[in-house]
């Protein structure tokens, strides 16, 4: 099943499910793939409908030559303006991040400003060696506002996010994977292979485990160490409620690791 999301005047971005239980949004506004008000509707709206109807793990790709170049310069104003793309930005990214699936950046080049700020957004990136990162919009004598500041110190430090952010240096892919901006770096060719390949290994696996094991992890995050292992705990009580906790353990038993056939509930 396949449909698109967007402006009167064409699509911006789209979203394609696929019988694996997987679903891909693609982002298509042009050839900067700009992260204007209609694409980050269109992607808040997206992100409503996969957590209506969830599918097993989620896509996110943009251009073979720029991922996302940010957010539409020519949207900006005053802080009027400012206040409401900000709230944009931190709804719809927000509403990406907290889809109870891993969600995967299939970044192929440029990933700057708001397009950096996607990818972080989502669980897990894969670039190209072409790829590139970055947070530039102090060059505009701005900050970034779609969650740049927040995401880019929990991935690679607050020294490192402070250099990036206050430089407006852009990284490329080497450097992204070595700081922890990029979890894996491909060549271009083999890019889409190795972000499927991974998609249908997770598609396959215990999905209530998994959504579990996203919750754990960003909760977590959120306070303490102790206050961490309490949501462990009660998270580790709530898998045994599944099904694919009784068909694991069973091929365990049976069959040793890595043998079970999930259902996915």
């Amino acid at each position: 099943m396949r449909h698109a999301v967007g402006m009167d005047n064409g699509n911006v971005i789209g979203l394609e499910r696929l019988p694996e239980g997987i679903a891909i949004i693609t982002l298509a506004n042009g050839k900067v793939n700009a992260l204007s008000a209609a694409v980050l509707d269109g992607l808040h709206a997206i992100a409503g409908e996969l957590a209506a109807d969830l599918p097993k793990v989620v896509i996110v790709t943009g251009g073979e030559r720029i991922f996302a170049a940010g957010a539409d310069i020519s949207e900006f104003g005053g802080p009027e303006e400012a206040a409401v793309i900000t709230r944009r930005f931190h709804d719809a990214l927000g509403a990406l991040a907290a889809l109870p699936r891993l969600v995967i950046a299939e970044v192929a080049g440029y990933a700057l400003g708001g397009g950096c700020e996607l990818a972080m957004a989502c669980d897990y990136r894969i670039a190209s060696t072409r790829a590139v990162f970055g947070q530039p919009e102090i060059l505009l004598g701005i900050i970034p506002g779609g969650g740049g500041t927040q995401r880019l110190a929990r991935l690679v430090g607050p020294s490192r996010a402070k250099e990036l952010c206050i430089t407006g240096r852009q990284v490329a892919a080497d450097e992204a994977l070595r700081i922890g901006l990029a979890d894996e770096v491909v060549e271009p060719e083999a890019l889409r292979a190795r972000v499927f390949e991974l998609a249908q290994s997770v598609a396959d696996g215990a999905t209530v485990a998994q959504a579990l094991t996203k919750a754990a992890i960003d909760r977590g995050l959120d306070g303490d160490l102790d206050a961490g292992l309490g949501i462990e705990r009660d998270l580790f009580t709530e898998v045994f409620h599944s099904e694919d906790s009784r068909i694991g353990v069973a091929s365990f038993l049976e069959h040793g690791p890595g043998k079970a056939d999930f259902t996915g509930n």
